[in-house]
């Protein structure tokens, strides 16, 4: 009876000093003193600097605690705990409404009766005609003879005094199916007008960070076929209809002899432009095998083996687009109707996107 009694007195006191220590961690984590709340700027430097150092020692300990525990999972055949996926602005993203499923069929039946279906169903060839605004630039006829080494069947014009209205009635009776008009200032290209033919749409880009050719670091030199064309994340039907306008420059059967590359890549609604070819090399690997292990003179015989290593090297130019507006038709400044108007009302989080 005493026995019992003595435990039973233990455990309350083992139970008391628990509730005690407990309570002490509270009141410490309750106590801890933010840095921004300390006045004097010494004492709030060496408090931050404390901190800083404390959670890089405890990430090394995560660290080293996750490796400890895939190592014992690999020595006893088990699965290795799975893969933490960082936060980053694209996956926590605001929820659309618009995004695109697979499973669309809306989508697909759209696609088939829209403005670009005759170009995508090789109905028709992209026949491309690029022009300026009425004010050139130093650096915008350099841009342009870039973009008519990328885009196949595309022809420049002069724009001289003609409004545009006129030539969109010139490319239309010459058979053209997109227009391209390259808007420069202060002596540098800053926006891009693309415009569908005969029946639109009107799509307006703000351009920035050009850089030609002749900057970029040993670039290569495009050839003549017709280029390999990738799109990345457009995900939304907003993004699905200006992918879609994208992809009607550009012929739809690509020589892949040419090992050329042109990508347009959507991120946070900037559109990067990136312009590559492929370099397949043969490289040599040596791999020494010894006939006799246990002999003395045995000697090491080098067996060479090719081995094949593809790499890219960007031919340029290096853009970045951003969508100002999609209009309905062709380009009309009165009386046009316009598909979506970006305003600055409507950046309210940095994770709402519209592409």
């Amino acid at each position: 009876m005493g026995g019992k009694r003595k435990n039973s007195e233990s455990e309350g006191m083992e139970g008391d000093n628990d509730g005690k220590n407990s309570n002490k961690k509270m009141k410490k984590e309750k106590t801890e003193i933010l840095p921004s709340s300390i006045k004097n700027k010494e004492k709030r430097s060496a408090v931050h600097a404390k901190l800083k150092h404390q959670k890089k020692l405890d990430k090394r300990k995560k660290l080293k605690a996750r490796a400890a525990a895939e190592k014992r999972a690999l020595e006893l055949g088990e699965e290795p705990p799975p893969k933490q996926i960082p936060r980053t602005i694209e996956n926590t993203r605001e929820a659309d409404a618009t995004v695109c499923m697979p499973d669309d069929e809306e989508l697909f039946a759209g696609n088939d009766a829209d403005e670009f279906s005759s170009i995508l169903k090789h109905d028709r060839t992209p026949k491309i005609l690029i022009t300026t605004c009425r004010f050139n630039s130093t650096r915008g006829p350099a841009f342009i003879s870039e973009l008519l080494s990328v885009i196949p069947n595309a022809h420049y014009y002069k724009r001289g005094t003609y409004d545009l209205k006129k030539i969109v009635e010139y490319a239309n009776n010459k058979e053209f199916t997109s227009i391209i008009v390259v808007h420069t200032n202060r002596r540098e290209p800053d926006g891009l007008l693309i415009i569908g033919l005969p029946d639109g749409p009107t799509a307006h880009f703000k351009l920035s960070s050009l850089v030609l050719r002749k900057d970029i670091k040993n670039h290569g030199n495009p050839t003549s076929h017709k280029p390999e064309l990738v799109l990345n994340n457009f995900t939304t039907r907003l993004g699905h209809r200006i992918g879609r306008l994208i992809q009607s420059l550009f012929p739809q059967d690509p020589n892949f002899q040419g090992r050329r590359v042109v990508t347009f890549h959507n991120q946070r609604d900037f559109i990067f432009f990136r312009h590559h070819r492929y370099i397949f090399e043969t490289k040599e690997s040596k791999q020494s095998d010894s006939k006799g292990k246990k002999a003395k003179d045995a000697k090491d015989e080098s067996i060479a083996k090719e081995k094949v290593v593809a790499h890219l090297q960007e031919c340029g130019p290096r853009f970045t687009l951003k969508l100002v507006n999609l209009q309905h038709g062709t380009f009309d400044t009165k009386g046009g109707e316009y598909e979506w108007v970006h305003k600055p009302e409507m950046d309210t989080s940095r994770r709402r996107f519209f592409l």
